[in-house]
């Protein structure tokens, strides 16, 4: 399950990383589809988070639970440093409202895959 759950994580986040570099699909503001605000760092850490859940996707359960656990704990520090500090994250990238509390969402997603679901016992050989 958490395996399928890395694929989606991992294509979605690569196509919003491409999707924020497309004129038309993002604003001049920098908005992708009018609500998210992307940056070009922005954009390349959705590029590499989705590809390293492809990865971990490719692996055993513990690498696919250690990826959500990571990453969960990121997105929940990226949520509150976004909370806290209005329109960025550590001055590094832009972020408004709606990424903010998108990034709740999928941080609480991963984080209950990553520590809040049981791993199924490897099958007996």
């Amino acid at each position: 399950m958490n395996q399928s759950l890395a694929k989606i994580f991992g294509y979605v986040l690569i196509a919003v990383g491409i999707l924020g570099f497309v004129p038309g699909i993002t604003s001049d503001a920098g908005n992708l589809l009018g609500i998210f605000h992307v940056d070009t760092l922005h954009n390349i850490i959705h590029l590499l988070t989705g590809v390293l859940a492809l990865l971990a996707a490719r692996g055993t359960g513990e690498y696919v639970r250690l990826y959500f656990q990571v990453f969960g704990v990121v997105y929940a520090i990226v949520a509150v440093a976004g909370f806290l500090q209005g329109d960025t994250v550590l001055g590094l990238f832009g972020v408004n409202t709606a990424d903010n509390l998108l990034h709740i969402v999928i941080a609480a997603i991963a984080l209950y895959a990553g520590f809040g679901k049981k791993v199924a016992p490897a099958p007996a050989v």
